[in-house]
């Protein structure tokens, strides 16, 4: 068995790296010479670390940047350094989201005593066979305008995006505000030669766009607000809506 930071011994102990984290207790520690305390429980360190302000967290998940990817997004951003709100006010910013349906994403805890396991506060109810589920929806927005919200059922290929969101939506809308620039990202919908040829038949300008960029997309924010109201409220049957 082996110690960490005098306050934990064998395989019970937190391992906290530079950054403050606290990973799994499993995890290997570096070897502490002649601080073995074998008294040391797993709840005195649990005790200890929640005095001090310390508390377990899932790490934050990331896009993966290569090196391309970086030097891509550098390039896209000193293109574009000097645009300003009226370049940028001309841009039509779209993309796809998909919600849940349910509240019971896995991310709901509950606080409760011994012998509380199966209390009402403690329980969800969950309709297993009326409700719940996903939904994917496309939208656009700029800064003074914005389209439909348009539901999409089951997968989104390069016919259906055309078919279902670029001729009946983008192009119309397009064709309203001549001065503006469509985005979208580089999913195999978007980028299909059959997208591509189609958009250049009928002159619509695109915006390039860097790849794994999420985070340069306005929208993200429309839909960070759209979920927060969708978990907001009662969700009834599948069948009622």
């Amino acid at each position: 068995q082996t110690t960490c930071n005098n306050t934990c011994t064998g395989s019970v102990h937190p391992n906290i790296t530079p950054a403050g984290q606290v990973q799994d207790g499993n995890n290997n520690c570096r070897v502490t010479p002649g601080t073995h305390n074998p008294s040391i429980s797993a709840q005195t360190v649990r005790n200890t670390l929640r005095e001090a302000g310390l508390r377990a967290c899932r790490p934050v998940v990331r896009q993966v940047l290569t090196r391309h990817h970086r030097q891509q997004r550098r390039l896209w951003a000193q293109t574009h350094r000097r645009w300003t709100r009226q370049d940028w006010q001309k841009v039509l910013f779209t993309d796809e989201s998909r919600f849940c349906l349910t509240r019971g994403d896995g991310r709901i805890r509950f606080y409760h005593r011994r012998n509380e396991r199966y209390t009402e506060a403690c329980t969800l109810e969950r309709d297993r066979f009326g409700g719940g589920g996903s939904i994917m929806v496309w939208g656009g927005v700029s800064q003074h305008h914005q389209t439909e919200l348009v539901v999409i059922a089951g997968n989104l290929n390069a016919v259906r995006y055309r078919e279902d969101i670029l001729l009946p939506h983008v192009v119309p809308f397009l064709q309203a505000h001549p001065d503006m620039t469509l985005q979208h990202d580089n999913a195999t919908s978007h980028t299909a030669r059959s997208v591509r040829d189609f958009l250049q038949d009928r002159n619509v300008s695109v915006l390039p766009w860097p790849a794994k960029s999420p985070d340069l997309n306005p929208i993200e924010h429309v839909w960070d607000l759209l979920d927060r109201r969708v978990r907001a409220r009662a969700i009834p049957s599948r069948y009622v809506l």
